[in-house]
């Protein structure tokens, strides 16, 4: 197992060194057009440049001529994230905040969109965890923690008021009997 995780991690840096070689060779390529070099002088610098890891010849005139008729080559890592989104963030937000004991795969459902993306949402965009079957913040935002300090500070009037305070209050987890 161990060595299939090496030889994959491998894999990937190579893809990725080839990806960013391909990417050079392209600023290369656009850099050739700006100075008004034909195709085939910008095939001989590529080739020159970079030896058998060059672009073939069909790859080259097809950026050349992309190139020339006025392309932008933006760096493109991956597939765009066109899920992730404020809207879609707001709308996994409200269905969470109807009811916090949602499954990721109902909440999808409820705002149309894949699991994988909803799961990623709620636990890195809104920094949320599962306890107990129900979704709750990693961090405690400041009006929890005020909410926390209140409800302590009534506890502890209560005790100073009444002594024996405690012994009527019933502890439990959070099951709820009627």
């Amino acid at each position: 197992m161990r060595i299939a995780c090496e030889v994959d991690s491998c894999l990937s840096v190579v893809s990725r060194v080839k990806m960013q070689r391909s990417v050079d060779q392209r600023y290369a390529i656009k850099f050739c057009v700006k100075l008004e070099k034909s195709a085939t002088e910008t095939l001989a610098m590529i080739q020159k440049a970079y030896g058998k890891d060059a672009l073939s010849k069909a790859q080259v005139f097809w950026w050349h001529k992309a190139f020339r008729e006025g392309r932008e080559d933006e760096q493109r890592i991956g597939r765009p994230s066109t899920s992730h989104t404020s809207d879609n963030v707001a709308n996994v937000q409200a269905v969470l905040d109807s009811d916090r004991r949602l499954s990721v795969r109902f909440i999808a459902d409820q705002v149309g969109l894949p699991k994988s993306i909803v799961h990623e949402i709620v636990m890195t965009g809104l920094q949320m965890r599962k306890v107990c079957a129900k979704l709750v913040p990693k961090v405690l935002i400041d009006e929890q923690k005020e909410n926390r300090v209140s409800i302590s500070r009534e506890l502890l009037d209560r005790v100073r008021g009444n002594p024996d305070f405690l012994e009527q209050v019933i502890t439990g987890d959070e099951t709820w009997v009627f």
